[in-house]
Order: C-alpha cells, then structure tokens, then sequence
C-alpha cells in the first residue's frame, strides 16, 4: 500500500511540471502586512516545526502564536513529491521546500514572490543564500530575480551507521552501494537503507563521478542518456542490498534499533534522534561527497492566511529559532548569527554541522532537458527520474 501512495504522489508530481505557469497568479504583491487572520498552515519536512511536543527544550511555535495570534498547523511531508503535490491542492500558506521541489512550485504558478521589505530580518540571511538559484527567478523577464521565499535551513545528507558494526567511520558510499563482508564479518544483504525519491538518483550518479570518471558526470543533476541509464544500473545493483527505501525519518529510525539496518543516506536529524537515545550511532561525509538541501520558506500563490504567512516568514529568521532549529536537526542555520549564544547549539554547532562545508555540497535541484553546459539540451529531466525510480523500486 505505502508504494502505491509513493505511486500516485510521484504520478501527480509529474502531471505538475507540465502545467508550467498556467495557473492563474494570485493578487499583486502585498506591500504591508495587515491583521492576523488567527492561523497560518505550513507543509513541512518532519522536524522543522516543532512545538515542544517532542522534547520541551525544542519549542519555537508556542510564543509565536502568543505573539500574533496566528495558531500554526503543520502537514508533514516526507518526500519533495509529497510537497509539490500538496501545494499543487491548494489550502496551503507556506512549504519549507528543498531545491528539487522549489522551481516546480514557481513553474507552475503555485507559489508567490515575496516581498523582501515586508521582512525586516532579511539582511541578516547568510550571503550564500540570499540569491540562490534555487528560490530566485526572473519570471517576468526584465533581467530582475524575484525571490520567491525565505532560505531556512540547509545541510548535507549523511551516511549514517552503526558504530558497533563500523568501529571506524566508513571511508566510501560503496557499503550502501556494492555488496560486500562489512567489519563484523557479516554481507550487507538486507541491512542498509536508501531514500525512498527519485531525487537519491543522484546520490549513485555522484558516487559513479567519483568512481567512474570515463562517464563524463560533472553534476549529478545534470546527466545525459547514458550517465542516467549508468546510474539506474547501480540502483538496480543496490536493490538487492535494500531493506527498505525509506522516507518517514522515525521509521528509519527504529530500522536502525530494531530491524538490523547498520548503514544508510540519512539526515542529521536521525542521527541526533539516536544518540539522544544512546544507540551505537554516528554520520560521515565520504570521501565521494554528499548530495543535500537548502530550504527555502515558499508561499503559496492563494495563501488564505497572508499576513500570519508573512509574519512567520519574519519569525523564521529570528536567531533564537534558527540556532534552536539547527541544533534540534543538525542542520545549518540561515542567518549565520544564530551560531553564536545559543545554548542548545552551542558554540561549536555550526561547524560541527557543516557551516563551512557549502561548496562542498551537490544541493537538491530539479533536472531539466537543459544540462547547463555545452550538451545543450540533452539531459534527462526529472519526470523521467520519478518513472525510472519508481521502476527500480519495483524491480524494473
């Protein structure tokens, strides 16, 4: 049943990149924020919204909501599709979306530029992020980007393991890749993991970049025919190596304590999770590199609560929920001031985290025909990835 709801989710991400932009676009931008009208709606990668329900020290929804007045509701999303998809419906005000969902939203239409004047602490949003390619667009073609959110997070996607299976950190991807005898002396046949969307196609093509070099991968967003039929072959020698394809972070998480699972991609937010919890875990970036993602706060084109959504584009900047965010999921803060004084980051989280690893990092991003160099338009775009991953997971 969960593959057939991947199934229908990933069908109507599809469907979503050909109406480009013919939705209609909202009213004009806003040019001043009015009452609250009591309530904001956001869809949200699990973890990014909390309210102290899981752990008390984590809670930057409560004094928002006292603040405003705005009640905040979330729709957890565990996949890109699963956002697209749910902001394609409507009913929505705001989605932290990931740089291979953000530019479907523009494309077709459900999302809206924002203001920058309306949110005062937009100058303190970290120079790397305040005109990425990922949220900024020149839709109406006067040589001017519109921003079309508020970047929000961002970090890699590690591989997590089991330290008393590994008890050195694993130097390769190829433990989730290839099989082989792992230090315990047992296979890796049914015990790793790998993301459950289309978009971990990457992850294979950035490890054939390392270890295949006659391929000709330069960005393992942008490949040709046969770099992207190279890359579904790993795949396909992954699948027998698979336990689960996951996408429900806490799932894997109990994978990892109950099933047997001892290697997978991961986020920083599983890892910390199990640590808290005292189990034999910890992360790495290999020596391949890691995919990841910057998340940008979008708003949706008929946000029915606009000036709440406005009002929580500014309060996701605030220092106290940046730094208190970037502990809770191992992520890396907006605003680079949020690294410092916080209590439960600490001084060394940001580092720890990867702050000065940015341009180490393959950032989530939507494949086009366009491969962005002298091939022209020659690559495969990502509806192809959504069918091609979901054949792989079927054993196609």
């Amino acid at each position: 049943m969960r593959k057939l709801v991947l199934l229908v989710l990933c069908l109507i991400a599809v469907l979503s990149l050909g109406v480009a932009v013919t939705r209609a676009q909202g009213g004009s931008m806003m040019t001043e924020i009015g009452a609250g009208e009591g309530a904001v709606s956001i869809v949200a990668w699990p973890g990014y919204i909390e309210r102290g329900e899981t752990d008390p020290n984590f809670d930057w929804v409560t004094s928002f909501e006292a603040e405003t007045g705005c009640m905040v509701s979330v729709q957890v999303a565990a996949t890109s599709d699963e956002m697209v998809a749910l902001m394609n419906e409507g009913n929505f005000d705001l989605v932290t979306a990931s740089g291979d969902a953000s530019l479907r939203l523009v494309a077709s239409g459900a999302v809206q530029p924002v203001n920058l004047d309306l949110i005062p602490s937009w100058s303190t949003v970290d120079e790397r992020l305040q005109n990425a390619p990922w949220h900024t667009v020149d839709t109406d073609g006067d040589g001017v980007v519109e921003h079309y959110g508020v970047p929000y997070q961002w970090g890699p996607n590690v591989l997590m393991y089991n330290t008393e299976v590994f008890p050195e950190a694993p130097t390769s991807w190829n433990v989730v890749f290839e099989e082989m005898t792992l230090p315990d002396g047992q296979s890796n046949v049914g015990r790793i993991e790998a993301y459950d969307g289309p978009i971990y196609i990457a992850d294979a093509a950035m490890y054939l970049m390392y270890h295949n070099p006659e391929l000709g991968i330069t960005d393992p967003y942008s490949l040709d025919r046969d770099q992207f039929n190279a890359a579904l072959d790993l795949l396909r020698q992954q699948r027998e190596l698979v336990f689960r394809y996951w996408h429900d972070a806490f799932i894997q998480i109990d994978d990892f304590v109950n099933e047997g699972v001892v290697a997978s991609g991961s986020w920083p937010f599983q890892v910390n999770l199990l640590v808290a919890q005292g189990a034999p875990i910890a992360s790495t970036i290999p020596q391949e590199g890691a995919t990841g993602w910057a998340d940008t706060t979008m708003m949706h084109t008929d946000a029915p609560h606009p000036n709440c959504a406005y009002m929580w584009l500014e309060h996701s900047l605030s220092l106290q929920l940046q730094g208190d965010l970037a502990a809770w999921f191992g992520s890396v803060p907006s605003v680079p001031a949020a690294c410092e004084g916080n209590a439960l980051l600490g001084e060394t989280g940001c580092a720890t985290n990867g702050f000065d690893n940015f341009e180490l990092i393959r950032f989530w991003r939507t494949p086009t025909t366009d491969c962005g160099d002298d091939r022209g338009d020659v690559c495969v775009p990502y509806r192809e990835w959504v069918t091609q991953y979901v054949g792989v997971i079927g054993g196609r």
